[in-house]
């Protein structure tokens, strides 16, 4: 990325001091050889009109996945829509552009001029389809549940789909939660086989998928709150006809329990007080039946967790910090993070979440921590917070961001700017290591291993694009290593955009065992790419104006990263009094960790040491690539150790703190003008105006489309979202011998 100029360096945080923690004995065991693998971007929460999105299954797979009409195609793609049911066949494609041969334009039966698009529903297409099981609404609007449109429609298509474009896709859904709010997920168990590797695709209409969703659609069935059906996945409730699907869980109390309907034959828990107890008490089950069918083929990631407000035991809210603990506890391999970096980046409120959100029991909540924190949920932002806590578990916690693509609020879906809503990987994605060894494919299982590897790091507005992040045993050690050494390591990792695989060493999602007085030496090496990103604004970022900094929207500076350290401590136990406790509803106010309850919150983490343009250095040859590293002297206790990196410095008005840490993203959010605060003043001649539709990258002046107080337009919407870049790295552990167990992770 172009080069900027920094008003004033970013203070060094003072080294914090660790004390010894003698619990618990250190495993000693080296890590396997790892199959070689490289970072790929991905995102797996979004939505087509098969639920409440805007457009179709074949549009959006473009979108996420070109790299021509879309430049910012990613390497693989889930396609995620909410559980429950709906009226409309996302198969049907918007224009001949998204024709295919098995899938061509589909026309109206009643007059042959008319061709059916992704709002059509089931009942009006051509043919028309009948939904199934337990069927709500009138015809021709009837609803299908979500179990059927994956099972029979959204699968075959995207099977399809993955074949002629040789795309590795899959599906997932995003579960609308027992107890809670939503859940990114899925079960890949028959999806994409690898004989469809040598499939012949037909050269007409119709499809017949070599593999299936079957286990994908049962898991909505049985566990999606939405889905209220009680046919058993079958033609019509009692015909014995079709799935005949059993929700039983292994091990549970599965039709002894109250909530059990005999004729659904799954946990259909009542409404009224205690709703989202026994809704998470079936969400819990539904963890469960994962890790013992599908262990090593699903995931459970609740999503923009913080959104909904606090958990309401009277109704389906949010999350507390107990309730992540509770799904790690049932099923590790399968619950084992969170989207705390959520989609909808342009929307009025940044990721919908907004103060005073929901009303619970007669009570005006807000969403957790009032707003995002500069786009991320504060269990995530927060330094010290809910996901200090649960690391300092050692729990196997990873840090994920998506998209949630639905629309482009007040604009079409293929104008470049956008009041609600940007495409998966146009703004953020998810970089995850995969191993896929000498398959030349890219599948699905390596992906989900990869999620579950926490081997990964987020970024924002391609902030970053690449990034090693190592610790190493230090010299005298057994297998020790100088500063040069480890930084070499990393440099030719990043390089490569890869890890590495070296004894003494550890990344991301692992541990380093280590004797007691040990140093460690840790390395960072962060690409921030040369050119332009895909903002289609090229006018000064007026965030940084307020400090001095003239820097275009579309080329982003990383200013600085913070190392950020923990204790661990050993696993928390339910019952005890730092199990439990909801984060404080006056957080926009009274924004204290004092105030956080001992569950949520890590009081040993800090930030341990901030670099920037003045104590990193250029890789040799190639100054994209930012070299940083520094040695933890004689480590005494079990740890951990993440990075973050933004391209604001510290102390920018309304965005971050003397420290460097995000402010709330209340004074950028639209939905209160009283707030906004920040002007934007650029004027250019290149400004659509709000009735076009702008398919360009060359906006040199304010948009239109900001928020306007008094004649003056303000940082809003996506302009607030380009100028305001973040990303966040998972950990790596350092484990002590005699120190605490870092008992979830390898």
């Amino acid at each position: 990325m172009r080069s900027g100029f920094h008003k004033a360096p970013v203070a060094l945080a003072a080294m914090a001091a660790l004390g010894a923690t003698a619990l618990g004995t250190a495993s000693t065991a080296a890590l396997a050889a790892k199959t070689t693998g490289h970072y790929v971007t991905g995102d797996f929460h979004n939505h087509t009109t098969c639920s409440d999105g805007s457009i179709s299954m074949q549009k959006l797979v473009k979108k996420a996945t070109d790299t021509a009409d879309t430049p910012w195609g990613l390497d693989w793609f889930v396609q995620a829509g909410h559980g429950g049911n709906g009226n409309r066949n996302c198969t049907l494609a918007e224009d001949p552009s998204l024709a295919t041969p098995a899938y061509p334009i589909v026309h109206s039966a009643t007059d042959p001029n008319v061709p059916l698009g992704p709002t059509t529903t089931w009942q009006k297409s051509n043919p028309s389809v009948q939904p199934k099981g337990a069927v709500s609404g009138s015809a021709p609007n009837q609803n299908m549940w979500r179990w059927q449109t994956l099972q029979e429609f959204q699968y075959p298509l995207l099977e399809y789909l993955s074949a002629l474009k040789n795309k590795p896709l899959f599906l997932g859904v995003e579960s609308v939660v027992a107890g809670h709010e939503h859940s990114s997920m899925s079960v890949i168990t028959g999806q994409m086989p690898m004989a469809l590797d040598t499939a012949a695709l037909p050269a007409g209409p119709g499809y017949t998928p070599l593999g299936n969703a079957t286990a994908l659609a049962q898991w909505e069935y049985c566990f999606d709150r939405n889905d209220s059906d009680t046919s058993r996945g079958d033609t019509s409730v009692g015909s014995g006809v079709g799935n005949n699907w059993n929700c039983a869980v292994a091990g549970s109390l599965n039709e002894a329990d109250p909530s059990w309907n005999a004729t659904a034959q799954k946990l259909m828990p009542a409404s009224g007080a205690g709703t989202g107890v026994r809704g998470h008490q079936k969400t819990v089950e539904a963890i469960k039946w994962m890790a013992q069918s599908h262990p090593d083929g699903s995931y459970y990631v609740p999503a923009h967790l913080e959104r909904a407000g606090p958990f309401n035991p009277n109704g389906n809210n949010g999350y507390n910090v107990e309730h992540l603990r509770n799904f790690n506890n049932a099923g590790s391999r399968v619950s084992f993070g969170f989207e705390t970096q959520p989609g909808h980046g342009a929307s009025s409120d940044r990721g919908e979440y907004a103060v005073r959100r929901n009303t619970i029991d007669g009570v005006r909540v807000d969403s957790v921590g009032g707003t995002t924190w500069g786009g991320t949920g504060v269990y995530g932002a927060q330094v010290g917070g809910v996901w200090d806590a649960l690391l300092g578990e050692g729990r196997n916690w990873w840090f994920f961001a998506s998209s949630d693509w639905h629309n482009r609020g007040s604009f079409g879906p293929d104008d470049r700017r956008s009041t609600q809503d940007f495409f998966p990987g146009e703004y953020q994605r998810d970089f995850v290591m995969v191993r896929n060894g000498g398959d030349a494919k890219l599948r699905p299982q390596a992906i989900v291993d990869g999620l579950r590897s926490g081997n990964s790091f987020t970024s924002s507005g391609q902030l970053i694009d690449r990034l090693a992040f190592v610790a190493c045993v230090g010299n005298p050690a057994p297998h020790g290593r100088s500063a040069a050494a480890v930084e070499a390591l990393a440099i030719n990792a990043a390089r490569d955009n890869t890890d590495l695989d070296v004894k003494g060493c550890a990344t991301m999602g692992e541990k380093l065992a280590v004797p007691p007085g040990a140093d460690v030496i840790l390395a960072v090496v962060a690409r921030d790419p040369s050119g332009t990103n895909y903002s289609p604004y090229t006018f000064a970022n007026p965030s940084l104006a307020q400090v001095g900094i003239q820097q275009p929207m579309n080329a982003p500076v990383l200013d600085h990263v913070d190392v950020i350290r923990g204790l661990v401590t050993g696993y928390r136990q339910p019952g005890a009094a730092d199990y439990a406790g909801p984060w404080p509803n006056d957080w926009i106010a009274n924004p204290v960790l004092a105030n956080v309850p001992a569950a949520a919150k890590n009081t040993s983490a800090a930030v341990l040491k901030t670099f920037n343009g003045t104590t990193w250095k250029s890789a040799p040859s190639d100054a994209q690539f930012k070299v940083m590293s520094f040695r933890i002297p004689a480590v005494a206790a079990s740890q951990y150790v993440r990075v973050r990196g933004s391209n604001l410095p510290a102390s920018v008005p309304h965005e971050t703190d003397a420290s460097g840490n995000p402010l709330p993203d209340l004074y950028t959010n639209a939905s209160d003008p009283s707030k906004l605060a920040i002007p934007c003043k650029a004027v250019g001649s290149r400004v659509p105006g709000n009735g076009e539709v702008y398919t360009g990258s060359e906006i040199d002046g304010c948009p239109a489309h900001l928020e306007t107080v008094n004649g003056q337009k303000y940082v809003s919407y996506d302009v607030a979202a380009w100028a305001d870049l973040w990303f966040y790295s998972n950990p790596i552990f350092i484990e002590v011998a005699g120190s605490t167990v870092v008992a979830g992770v390898r």
